[in-house]
């Protein structure tokens, strides 16, 4: 088995919820080690964070994060340490395109 540690995806996107951060490869594990979301303006905002297990639509049992306030100018570090099998999805959200979400870990083949 081969480890790839990596940034496994970033985004900025104003959508309420949905939007996909990241797709396990098929054939692969990952491991989340860590999502950082950052606030990049001067005004509250909120987020959400939900896992996916093979795709589908986000339930409510999905969510990590719902309508979480992220202030002004801030920045949230998530040392999670999730194991997703593949084809999970990670998803975000945002109240505002101000806010991104990096997602870093680990992916094992």
């Amino acid at each position: 088995m081969a480890n790839a540690y990596k940034v496994l995806g970033q985004v900025a996107d104003a959508s309420a919820n949905d939007v996909t951060l990241y797709t396990v490869p098929s054939s692969t594990e990952t491991i989340i080690s860590s999502v950082v979301i950052c606030n990049r303006e001067a005004a509250t905002n909120t987020f959400r964070l939900a896992v996916k297990v093979n795709g589908g639509s986000v339930a409510n049992e999905d969510y990590l994060a719902f309508d979480a306030t992220i202030a002004a100018n801030d920045t949230i570090t998530m040392t999670l340490g999730i194991t997703l099998d593949a084809a999970d999805v990670v998803c975000v959200g945002a109240s505002d395109a101000n806010v991104t979400f990096n997602i870093f870990g680990t992916e094992i083949s």
